[in-house]
């Protein structure tokens, strides 16, 4: 074991990060932002935190080291971003409450309408809005359409925002040939955790249909999904694709990704609390949950590896069904091998838990919800939040 925080948590004497936790790496993160960064200065464009896939704020002066800002798709989201970011948010919701419109616009610097409805509906408060911005000399709210390419690559249907039926973006039948006064932008997401290739096939899908509305735009958001923080991504055609598609176009370019910004940047620590034989089954159950603390891995859905844990099962070698503690039947995920059997108290720690992690938890059945904690660069632990009763009383009434 290499990591500081691995040989901490693999320390038999036990430790003092609680159970279950979600543990992020300081200088993973840094690792992760620096390379970030080396892609929005080499293509000269904007790349920004989405919060639906880390919303960690208590990192977020970290984040800002490194990036502007972030994108929020809710007025929640765009408060954490006005509050932890100290910046107006991008913000981008599919239909927007008549009843929060005007406090999304004071908080936000880009405003992108999923429909031409809904600009139909909210562009004369926006020219009010900015009219007045202009009368006082502050910055006015850019605004932008979001489009439906009609091509995506992502595999699960349930993440694919291209699918016939999908209510995400405005296909081009759908659009003038001349973007109004006051609409600037044009934005796509169409990617899920994908390489610059297929970002590069996209492209290609997006021009064919919008062509003449990319000409008149001063703004492209790339939306997410790039995942270049991943081994192995091709950050160099990146940037190439990046720069020709900016040349091109004589426009801005903003990415939001979400995964790679806490790629492989924590764990979610867990303990054993009982083994059992289920009908000839090994089941080990844990003080965490898949279904309340990691729906991802039922949703994607996708096994999450552990650490010093066999990926598949191995012949021979102790082998495990893994149950959360909720009452649900398909709260488990199996199976995985082990060098040693498994014992009341052992820890368990899953890898790569921060994006797309934390910010989906829930306290279905009770439970708590993980603890939260980072690794300093310092080799320090720090407890940043707990949670117990208030927190699973307070959702409800």
């Amino acid at each position: 074991m290499n990591s500081p925080l691995l040989q901490y948590l693999d320390n038999p004497t036990g430790t003092s990060i609680p159970s279950p936790c979600f543990v992020l790496e300081e200088a993973k993160l840094r690792r992760n932002l620096q390379l970030i960064d080396s892609v929005q200065q080499s293509a000269g464009i904007t790349i920004i935190l989405a919060l639906k896939g880390f919303s960690m704020y208590s990192a977020f002066p970290l984040v800002r080291e490194y990036l502007s800002g972030a994108t929020a798709s809710s007025l929640n989201e765009i408060r954490l971003v006005n509050d932890y970011m100290h910046v107006p948010a991008h913000t981008y919701i599919p239909a927007y409450r008549d009843d929060e419109f005007d406090e999304v616009l004071t908080r936000s610097s880009h405003l992108t309408f999923n429909s031409w409805s809904q600009w139909d509906r909210f562009n004369e408060r926006v020219a009010a809005y900015n009219a007045q911005q202009q009368a006082d000399g502050k910055p006015t709210v850019s605004c932008g359409i979001r489009v439906n390419p009609q091509y995506s690559e992502v595999a699960t249907e349930m993440y694919n925002p291209c699918v016939p039926g999908s209510r995400l973006g405005a296909t081009r039948n759908q659009l003038p040939d001349q973007l109004p006064d006051g609409l600037e932008g044009i934005h796509f997401h169409t990617l899920c955790e994908n390489d610059s290739f297929t970002l590069e096939r996209t492209l290609t899908a997006l021009e064919e249909r919008f062509d003449k509305l990319l000409h008149q735009a001063k703004w492209v958001n790339f939306g997410g999904g790039h995942l270049m923080t991943r081994e192995g991504y091709d950050t160099e055609h990146l940037i190439g694709l990046l720069k020709a598609f900016r040349t091109k176009y004589n426009v801005d370019i903003i990415l939001e990704p979400g995964s790679a910004i806490a790629w492989q940047t924590g764990v979610l620590v867990s303990t054993v609390l009982d083994v059992v034989d289920s009908q000839g089954i090994d089941v080990a159950i844990l003080d965490t949950s898949f279904a309340a603390h990691m729906p991802d891995t039922l949703e994607m859905p996708y096994k999450p590896r552990i650490l010093n844990a066999y990926h598949e099962p191995v012949a021979g070698k102790p082998t495990y069904r893994l149950g959360g503690m909720t009452c649900l039947a398909g709260d488990f995920m199996g199976d995985y091998s082990f060098d040693a059997p498994l014992a009341i108290g052992d820890k368990l720690v899953f890898d790569d838990m921060i994006h797309y992690t934390m910010v989906k938890t829930t306290t279905f059945n009770g439970v708590n919800l993980p603890s939260i904690g980072v690794w300093k660069e310092d080799n320090s632990f720090s407890l940043v939040r707990s949670y117990g009763y208030e927190s699973f009383k307070d959702r409800l009434s």
